[in-house]
């Protein structure tokens, strides 16, 4: 089955969702209906905000590698970084492996985080938005510009960027292998630019 791609608008950009650091760009919270669906090959693509004055230009782009539930997220230690300290960098503190249990039936933990409170306590809408799906996605192939992207240029008159809230992902797959070709044209892999709010 050819790759799908899922296109929606950063419309909040930290380092947080997505989190692109440590060799990995993750998104293990909001988007709950992409982190359901995209399997793994597809791309998943963020663009920013016309109210940052930044739409139609390219937060960042990441093919899915892995995918995994919070709790194997939270073990693995590939990603004990990305676990967040609020006392620490901007790139500790925006960390998004925040979510674990004691066992299957438990409560979620929800660590000090961008998602919590400011006074670190739990902020429950958060939890339940974010868990409502238990699946979180990973890559290692991926392009991260935050704030500095590019334009992004239509692929046969068509564009991939998406205008509302919520995701596309009804692109034909001449549009998608437009895309992944013109991405990469670049010489540029990994982490490329701070993201758009800490600049």
């Amino acid at each position: 089955m050819p790759a799908r791609l899922y296109s929606y608008i950063v419309a909040r950009d930290y380092g947080f969702a997505p989190n692109p650091f440590y060799g990995f760009c993750t998104l293990a919270t909001c988007k709950p209906q992409i982190r359901k669906h995209a399997e793994i090959g597809d791309w998943i693509v963020g663009t920013g905000s016309k109210s940052k004055g930044r739409d139609g230009h390219l937060v960042y782009a990441m093919r899915v590698t892995e995918a995994m539930s919070f709790d194997e997220y939270w073990a693995d230690s590939r990603f004990h970084r990305k676990r967040p300290d609020m006392h620490a960098s901007l790139k500790k503190a925006f960390g998004d492996n925040i979510y674990h249990r004691d066992n299957d039936t438990s409560p979620w933990h929800q660590l000090d985080s961008h998602h919590s409170y400011v006074d670190g306590s739990q902020n429950n809408t958060n939890v339940r938005n974010d868990t409502q799906v238990n699946r979180m996605l990973v890559s290692d192939d991926f392009i991260y510009w935050g704030g500095t992207g590019p334009k992004v240029p239509t692929f046969g008159g068509e564009t991939v960027c998406h205008n509302t809230q919520g995701h596309r992902c009804n692109f034909p797959s001449e549009v998608v292998e437009g895309f992944v070709a013109w991405l990469r044209s670049f010489d540029e892999v990994g982490y490329c630019g701070n993201p758009l709010e800490w600049i």
